[in-house]
């Protein structure tokens, strides 16, 4: 069985650990205000989709009684 090197996996490690903290401080973040028109949006598109999904199934579901009961 081959020895590997604890001290060149460590420093590996290490190497991957620094560039991910780079990486963290390049990131540009939202601002709240960014952030609270974002999150109105989505709840908008939201609550408009989960209305129409409602509306379609009923209307589907009528329609598949008013077949039925011909």
């Amino acid at each position: 069985m081959a020895k590997v090197d604890s001290k060149a996996g460590e420093s590996k490690v290490r190497e991957f650990a620094k560039g991910v903290k780079a990486q963290f401080r390049r990131i540009i973040w939202p601002s709240k205000d960014t952030i609270w028109k974002q999150l109105a949006a989505v709840l908008t598109v939201s609550v408009i989709a989960g209305l129409l999904i409602v509306l379609i199934d009923f209307g589907s579901q009528k329609l598949i009684d008013y077949l039925l009961s011909i």
